[in-house]
């Protein structure tokens, strides 16, 4: 399975992905199927690549610490089973290893980076698997019919995994990748299903870092903040237009965008897309996009959107109620869509797939229902078209957004020891109130908000429980950018700490910042 994210976009820690891979020896390359020509800043690699730099970085980051004077003690193997807070302490209570005796543990300051949460066994129902991880389960899956519930990176790391249980990939004398299932996979046939039926984009060249957006800017989206925030959604939307409109003025009258809305502005985004036939429109993309990485050329409209997201983020946390619900219904996706590109290879292996006869795409729509029949295996689909049977089903629609109540920690879940996000609402009245939005309510430092007498020196970083407030802040750019809030907040509380104690703060003299806190575990 493929990272979606290049070297050159991986923010530094020690080492770079490029600078680590070609430290590493030939043989070990070749362990992880990589030649020493395939190593580049914009290539892409297989994940358990990216999980073997970023154990190497740890460590390194690790012995840097220690050697510049900080202790630090890692707990491999130990499962948080509960999350405290006291006036002046947090208690972690933990498992040493799985099944192995319980302990307890007080800190001053903890981070919640929980990340992902599944099940230890997805396969819910015979041959319904609630998620597409770890692939070792769904490997399992027989010479079947399969059903992909998703079309995005998720659906395709299922589809491959899938897939190679039953055959493989092989490229002919012309460089085309091709599937050659093996024998007994005869009834073997792979279909990938969402609302609109749509496959992700290939990765597209643009420059990074980022160029400067001209009208779509933070400080004009802060200044909406301040001045506008009845109509915020849609003072924003007339940024984002102005933007797109400047840098490519041909895509803009195409689509129509002078005339668009936040209820429509999707539709006429996916509208050319969804009038083509899914794998002719993922051909031709593909095509594109390869293209413009060897000629480096940059697609305006595209590189616009990209760079867009994060500005308009910035937004999210300050709609109200209803602006809040507009925003992930209709405007949220064509962003989604723009930046959750996927690396050309992956579109390789679903065209060469569909060229097997082994794979198609199904547009569901919005009315569809999935059902478990007793005694049968896998699952049925029952949509405007007609029932789809499948002897083995996959949801791979990915971690869906959480709320507090669904926090693993007992001490986190009692009645408001965690506060839920909320917007504000106008009443009848034109008075405001509040609505809950689900998710955790955070504080800028990524405190959760608690009531008074109780620790507030929990920061929560695990993704699930802020996609409500903050749409975008997947992947491993947003965790940086959260770790280096998060060590930031630490190290100012510790500083004042300190000075109230009457004891100088020092610079942390290590060559590399340590931006996790010593009391981590792991």
């Amino acid at each position: 399975m493929l990272a979606n994210i290049a070297s050159i976009e991986l923010p530094p820690i020690c080492q770079s992905l490029v600078e680590w891979l070609r430290a590493e020896p030939i043989e070990r390359l070749e362990e992880l199927g990589i030649g020493s020509d395939d190593i580049g800043e914009r290539e892409f690699y297989p994940r358990v690549v990216l999980g073997e730099y970023f154990a190497a970085q740890f460590w390194m980051l690790v012995r840097q610490g220690m050697a510049a004077g900080h202790s630090i003690d890692v707990k491999a193997s130990h499962r948080i089973l509960d999350i405290k807070l006291n006036q002046k302490d947090i208690v972690l209570t933990f498992q040493r290893r799985s099944g192995g005796d319980e302990g307890t543990a007080s800190f001053d300051h903890v981070v919640m980076a929980t990340g992902h949460d599944w099940p230890e066994d997805t396969e819910i129902s015979p041959g319904y698997f609630s998620s597409p991880w770890p692939a070792a389960a769904i490997k399992r899956i027989g010479s079947v019919a399969v059903g992909v519930l998703g079309t995005s990176l998720s659906g395709i790391d299922a589809v491959v995994s899938v897939a190679t249980g039953h055959g493989m990939f092989l490229r002919d004398d012309a460089g085309t990748l091709t599937y050659e299932p093996h024998p007994a996979a005869e009834a073997f046939h792979l279909t990938m299903m969402s609302r609109k039926g749509l496959l992700p984009e290939a990765d597209f060249y643009c420059p990074i870092p980022y160029a400067p957006l001209a009208v779509c800017t933070e400080e004009a989206v802060r200044r909406l903040i301040s001045e506008k925030p009845d109509r915020l959604l849609d003072e924003v939307f007339e940024l984002f237009r102005h933007e797109l409109v400047d840098a490519d003025p041909e895509y803009t009258a195409g689509v129509g965008l002078a005339f668009a809305t936040v209820e429509d502005v999707a539709d006429r985004y996916f509208r050319a897309r969804q009038e083509a036939k899914p794998f002719v429109w993922a051909a031709r993309n593909l095509a594109e996009a390869k293209l413009n990485k060897a000629k480096r050329i940059t697609v305006a409209w595209r590189y616009a959107i990209l760079r867009m997201h994060e500005v308009i983020a910035v937004a999210v946390p300050h709609f109200n109620a209803d602006d809040l619900k507009r925003f992930h219904k209709y405007f949220k996706t064509v962003f989604v869509d723009d930046y959750a590109t996927v690396p050309h290879e992956s579109v390789e292996r679903l065209l060469a797939l569909h060229r097997a006869g082994r794979l198609d795409v199904v547009a569901l729509d919005d009315d569809y229902e999935i059902r478990r029949e007793p005694g049968e295996r896998g699952a049925v689909v029952k949509a405007a078209n007609g029932d789809l049977r499948f002897g083995a089903f996959i949801d791979a629609t990915g971690q869906h957004a959480l709320s507090a109540s669904d926090l693993p920690f007992p001490s986190l879940r009692k009645a408001d020891a965690l506060k839920e996000a909320q917007a504000k609402t106008a009443t009848i009245e034109g008075d405001q109130s509040f609505k809950r939005t689900g998710g955790i309510d955070i504080d800028d430092d990524f405190r959760p908000r608690v009531d008074p007498g109780v620790s507030n020196k929990l920061y929560c970083v695990s993704v699930p429980f802020l996609l409500h407030k903050l749409p975008f802040v997947q992947g491993i750019t947003s965790a940086h950018e959260m770790g280096r809030k998060v060590a930031s907040a630490i190290i100012v509380s510790l500083s004042g700490d300190l000075l109230s104690h009457g004891i100088q703060a020092t610079v942390n003299a290590s060559p590399t910042a340590i931006e996790a806190p010593s009391d981590t575990f792991a």
